[in-house]
């Protein structure tokens, strides 16, 4: 069986001051900020930082927030993906007032225990330093598995469950004949064909980019790089037709606290949908709803959904 795992996670909060989330910043909101103070938790105070670190190799912060590539890495990738996303969407352009709950989720690609104790740690830190624009004031209530309900953090407590099992995905293809379905493009994404941006997701493109980064997560922090013929598959995802294309473009750029520099995360949004013998790819683009599929898939971009 063709299997991916990964820990789907939801972190809840209860806000002590009022908190606004402007519109398409909530993931970059929280990347940075858990970036910065996972570095202070994880690292030692004359660390250089993680490209120069001399413990890199068993560094928590680099393995998960600056994971480069000692060599050539899969699919000629210079630096590794990290092994998160964040999913956030629903909390753009919204206000909590005190005392009000909200959550974001966090699907984890690294099942390591130890991984998820320190993501809960930075979190809890980050609930007291202040969130957001303002550096509100919030707690962390409660860390879960989102496909178990089971709770890993509550009550200020970890709950000592380290025999949780992953989130398992079978990419196998699905048994019964599937000829037509939709895709949902619920975040801006942007697929990339040889060295440009792709205006439209063709089938051979998007089932490809999400086969990589699949096989990619997995080579680097699972079970090992799909084992498939790569190019068969490409091949027969370029027999499948798009049928209808209704996508549209969102322009929103992410200022760079440590640099200042300004880089866009827009892409499209909107739906498509595809016409073939789609059996085989379903699994891959229902796993891609976990994984997020494109560029900058960290900061939330590129989710999507399947309908058949």
């Amino acid at each position: 069986m063709l299997l991916f795992r990964l820990e789907p996670l939801r972190f809840s909060f209860l806000a002590r001051e009022s908190i606004h989330f402007p519109e398409g910043k909530s993931s970059n909101i929280l990347r940075g900020a858990f970036g910065s103070i996972f570095r202070r938790i994880a690292c030692l105070p004359h660390c250089p930082g993680a490209q120069s670190c001399p413990q890199r190799i068993t560094c928590p912060y680099a393995r998960l927030f600056e994971p480069a590539a000692t060599a050539p890495g899969p699919s000629g990738l210079a630096d590794h993906p990290r092994p998160f996303v964040f999913r956030a969407i629903h909390l753009d352009g919204r206000t909590f007032a005190p005392d009000q709950p909200f959550h974001f989720d966090l699907n984890l690609f690294d099942t390591d225990p130890t991984t998820i104790a320190y993501l809960v740690l930075t979190f809890a830190q980050l609930a007291r330093d202040g969130l957001g624009p303002g550096r509100d004031k919030v707690d962390l209530t409660t860390v879960s598995q989102l496909h178990t309900q089971a709770m890993i953090y509550e009550n200020g407590l970890m709950q000592n469950k380290h025999d949780l099992p992953p989130l398992t995905l079978d990419l196998s293809p699905v048994p019964e004949p599937i000829s037509h379905f939709r895709v949902k493009f619920i975040t801006p994404t942007e697929l990339k064909s040889g060295q440009q941006l792709a205006s439209r997701p063709e089938f051979a493109i998007l089932a490809t980019r999400a086969r990589d980064r699949i096989s990619t997560l997995r080579e680097l922090y699972g079970d090992g790089p799909l084992p498939i013929d790569f190019r068969a598959f490409g091949n027969r995802a370029a027999l499948i037709k798009m049928t209808r294309c209704d996508i549209q473009s969102v322009d929103i750029q992410r200022r760079s606290t440590r640099t200042g520099q300004t880089h866009s995360i827009g892409g499209f949004i909107g739906e498509a949908e595809y016409e073939g013998d789609l059996a085989e790819f379903l699994p891959y683009l229902r796993a891609a709803k976990w994984t997020g599929v494109g560029r900058q898939t960290v900061w939330g971009k590129g989710e999507i959904d399947v309908s058949i």
